[in-house]
Formats: C-alpha cells, sequence, structure tokens
C-alpha cells in the first residue's frame, strides 16, 4: 500500500528551523549578557581597588605631609635655639672687649693724638681724633696693624688739616682723622650689638 503524507512538512520545517533559530539567538543574548556582566563586575572590582590604592595613598601622603611639617618646625625651633645659644656665647665672650679696646688705645696711641669720639658699630670701631702731624696718624695706624692682639684692620677713613688756637693764641696747623679698626673676638660667633661712646682726650698734646 502506499502512504501519501498530506500534512505541510515544508512549512514545519521551517517553523522548527525558525525556533531554533530563536532559540540559539536568545541563548546567545543569554550568554553575551552573562559575559558582559563578568566583564563588568570584573572592572568595577579592579576600580573598586584602584580607588582603595589612591585612597591609602592620599592619606600616606597627608600623614607624610604632617610629619613633613613637624620635621620643619623642629628644625625652626634648632635653628632659634642655636642661635641664642650664639647669641649668649657672644655675649659672654664680647663683655670684656670694651675692657681690652680701652686698654688697647691707651697703649697704642701715640704722643701727639689725642682721641676726640670713639664709636662702635658690630665689630668695628670708628675713631676720631686730632693729631700734630700726618706722620703721627701713620704711626697710630702702624701701631693699631701690628702691635694690638685685640685690634686689627686699622683703615684711615678720611684725614683733613686744620688750624687750631692753643693758648698764646697762636695759631697751630693740625690733622683731623677718622680710622676704622676692627675687633678682635676671643672665640668666633655672631656680631656684637652696636654702641655709641665719647671719650676724654687721651694720649698726648697738640
Amino acid at each position: 500500500m502506499i502512504l501519501i503524507n498530506l500534512l505541510p512538512h515544508r512549512e514545519a520545517a521551517r517553523k522548527r528551523q525558525k525556533e531554533q533559530f530563536f532559540t540559539q539567538l536568545g541563548l546567545s543574548a543569554l550568554l553575551g549578557g552573562v559575559i558582559c556582566g563578568a566583564v563588568f563586575v570584573w572592572y568595577q572590582g579592579q576600580i573598586a581597588e584602584q580607588q582603595d590604592r589612591n585612597s591609602f595613598l592620599t592619606a600616606e601622603n597627608a600623614r607624610l605631609d604632617n610629619e613633613i611639617k613637624d620635621i620643619a618646625t623642629l628644625q625652626a625651633q634648632i635653628a632659634s635655639l642655636r642661635a641664642r645659644q650664639t647669641a649668649v656665647e657672644d655675649l659672654q665672650g664680647d663683655r670684656n672687649l670694651p675692657v681690652h679696646l680701652l686698654d688697647e688705645l691707651v697703649a697704642q696711641v701715640p704722643d701727639g693724638i689725642f682721641l676726640t669720639s670713639m664709636k662702635q658699630e658690630n665689630q668695628n670701631v670708628l675713631l676720631s681724633g686730632t693729631a700734630q702731624s700726618q706722620e703721627r696718624v701713620s704711626e697710630l695706624l702702624r701701631n693699631l696693624a701690628n702691635n694690638s692682639p685685640w685690634l686689627s684692620k686699622p683703615d684711615l677713613v678720611e684725614i683733613v688739616a686744620a688750624n687750631v688756637t692753643d693758648a698764646s693764641k697762636a695759631q697751630k696747623r693740625v690733622s683731623n682723622f677718622t680710622i676704622r679698626v676692627s675687633l678682635v673676638r676671643p672665640a668666633a660667633g655672631s656680631s656684637a650689638a652696636t654702641g655709641t661712646a665719647t671719650v676724654a682726650p687721651t694720649a698726648g698734646k697738640v
């Protein structure tokens, strides 16, 4: 007997193929979504981990900045203490300098010169006075340069000829001078305070 299939098998096959295609398409879309979700979650984890690292580095930088500020403050305090210590040492070392200065001036100023004023600026002393002649001033410069352990580097600032009248009303030729000389400290240190003094005429007659 011959059997004849009168059902639309081609349409049924096409329908099955379409259903398989859409099923596969749905599974592919689902698999792609799962893969994208996994990649997204992985990247989010990496971003969160990097943010944690950045937060740690920021916190450590802030801590180090505070430590640096503390170190800078300590260094400033140490520098201030050293400056105070140096100032105290300078004061202790300089307290006898005026005595040495006056002793040296008495010993080194030759006859024929008298001093009218003396002004100290840091370690320099400005001496002003009157001399019978320029040779007397030269002798004073030599004495201050070579014979004094407490005075050094004498420098003639100016010398001006002038006339004075003595007790007999006679005119005499004199030289008014200004000399700068440096004080020698017993120990190295910072500058001493500035002072000004006026002394009575010393060492000799004009």
